[in-house]
């Protein structure tokens, strides 16, 4: 099969799952109410909880679950060849990610858009509600620290320097346009028109300015600054209209190469299958763990109950935003695995590239595969390969800071309530609590192994704890709809499937970091697994807790 003719097939299951099964869900199983007063209205604060339009909180919604993850997860996995990764993020999406996001948006929007923590520690019990934050702070920290790596090395000489100057100007533009639109009433409508103009020229004269040339370890310290001031902003100051913008900037991108794809009708340079390339893991259960944010990811289910559900207007956006903004996730991974594969010259270059599993070593070598390979796909509409690489960097830099600005506030929500319940009201504050959000990011940014950043060992440890908080988060789901008498297997079975595929991968690589001396992953593998396991046990005891009320009533009745 032909890239294009695989992509239109993704496509057909991607309108015909959302329009029928999407619409099952939400009017069938959770039964969304249009007229329902959401937290947004009842708790209006200004800060966290402000009424977003449905276009807007979408676009905010996208951008924060379309990281790098997307990108960096398939621009890895291809190494097994490019059939194992389209399936996964086409059909683990529909059916277990979508159904995830869609439901952890629900279930916190109607728990006045509570965490999904606090939400489990509603529905199973208070000591879920301590195990699920716990997870959390490793989930964040090892992914946050990860972007910030990954994006330092993007900024640097050998890499796409020309992308820095665009980032930070449409940051000085996000901020205007959220004065404008909160502060003094001015119409979205040409805003929205000026700031993605101004937004298409910066990428211009990013190509044609003096290049900054500092260090990776320079840009670190310049991100964690940045996402310090990021994650204590009002969101409507920083985060609504920057996330807004930048989902334009992700649909123009995507629509532009995927219009290339069609145009250039490139063939796979990669196989389609190989279940033994040289130094990598065992595809089963690996590929469902590098693949994490194109296919699910319990990262979306912090920034659904954590941001969106506070921002809702509707019952009924929940179908779009929730189910819709994974769709538009998978589709980012859907491209990465055809740019990866069919945006290679020849086979010989993707064989070069994909040589064994610590070839083209750093994650941010691993990113310039999907960046190269998409601005061939955009070259072929007769864009100079020069802008369209500078404007495909900008995409993805974009995005994996509004994964940091969305990550670093989740990390002080977490600590917040985290001090809340061991009783250490000094963190419980906005700085006190950011500044040490910062710190635990920046410690796994800084982390090396051997010398080197820890790279895919980071990545490998990430996916794991991302996936089985995906799979608690559905335990979660499962256990509300249970308790309300609702049809339950729509969660159930995706839990079961990710539970059992992730604790496997979860032992062998704690096998792995202990053999190979890296006892600090060991130490936080190991204490993932076991709060995995307690947390299972607790919903178990909770669910036959539930059958036995159910039974007793039905006795009495």
């Amino acid at each position: 099969m032909q890239p294009a003719a695989a992509a239109i097939v993704c496509f057909i299951l991607y309108f015909v799952v959302y329009r029928f099964y999407a619409r099952y869900l939400g009017a069938r199983i959770f039964r969304l109410d249009p007229n329902a007063s959401t937290p947004a209205h009842e708790l209006n604060d200004g800060v966290d909880y402000v009424p977003c339009r449905k276009p807007i909180l979408f676009g905010h919604h996208y951008a924060s679950i379309a990281g790098l993850a997307p990108m960096l997860g398939p621009a890895i996995a291809v190494i097994w060849g490019w059939l194992p990764g389209m399936l996964w993020v086409v059909l683990g999406t529909l059916f277990i990610g979508a159904v995830h996001d869609f439901g952890a948006l629900v279930v916190s929007m109607r728990n006045k858009g509570l965490s999904i923590g606090k939400v489990a520690e509603n529905l199973i019990g208070r000591r879920a509600k301590g195990i699920f934050l716990l997870i959390i702070l490793f989930l964040i920290c090892l992914v946050m620290g990860v972007f910030v790596r990954t994006v330092a090395g993007l900024f640097t000489v050998e890499f796409y320097p020309e992308s820095v100057f665009p980032t930070f100007f449409l940051m000085a533009v996000a901020i205007v346009i959220g004065w404008l639109a909160y502060k003094r009433g001015a119409s979205i409508g040409p805003l929205t028109l000026v700031g993605f103009v101004l937004m298409i020229a910066s990428i211009g004269v990013g190509l044609n300015i003096a290049r900054p040339d500092l260090g990776a370890e320079t840009w670190v310290l310049i991100l964690l600054v940045y996402a310090f001031a990021a994650s204590i902003l009002p969101v409507w100051a920083l985060l609504q209209p920057r996330d807004y913008l930048n989902s334009l900037l992700l649909y123009l991108g995507l629509g532009a190469s995927y219009i290339g794809l069609f145009v250039l009708q490139p063939s796979f340079a990669a196989p389609a299958v190989d279940t033994q390339p040289a130094g990598a893991p065992p595809i089963f259960p690996f590929v469902f763990i590098v693949i994490a944010c194109g296919a699910v990811s319990g990262f979306h289910g912090l920034v659904s109950s954590g941001t969106t559900s506070k921002q809702i207007d509707k019952e009924t956006d929940a179908v779009p935003i929730g189910y819709g903004g994974m769709v538009g996730e998978s589709m980012l991974g859907l491209l990465a695995v055809l740019a990866c594969t069919a945006g290679f010259r020849s086979p010989e270059t993707w064989a070069q590239h994909y040589a064994e599993w610590g070839s083209a070593n750093g994650l941010s070598e691993k990113m310039r595969a999907f960046i190269d390979g998409t601005a061939v796909f955009i070259n072929s509409m007769g864009i100079p390969l020069e802008l369209a690489q500078a404007f495909i960097a900008l995409v993805a830099v974009s995005f994996a800071l509004t994964s940091l600005d969305s990550g670093t506030r989740l990390l002080r929500y977490n600590i917040e309530e985290i001090a809340g319940s061991i009783g250490v009201s000094a963190l419980g504050r906005r700085y006190p609590a950011s500044i040490v959000a910062v710190a635990l990011i920046g410690f796994f940014a800084f982390y090396e192994i051997q010398g080197q950043p820890a790279g895919l060992a980071l990545w490998s440890l990430f996916g794991s704890t991302n996936q089985v908080l995906g799979a608690l988060t559905l335990l979660t789901i499962t256990i509300y709809l249970r308790q309300r008498g609702r049809n339950y297997r729509y969660t159930f079975f995706p839990m079961a499937f990710m539970l059992v595929v992730t604790l496997i991968a979860m032992v062998i690589n704690l096998d792995k970091y202990w053999r190979g001396g890296q006892l600090l992953l060991a130490f936080v593998a190991a204490s993932i697994f076991l709060l995995s396991i307690w947390l299972v046990v607790e919903a178990v005891l909770r669910f036959r807790k539930d059958t036995a009320d159910l039974q007793a009533s039905a006795a009495g009745d």
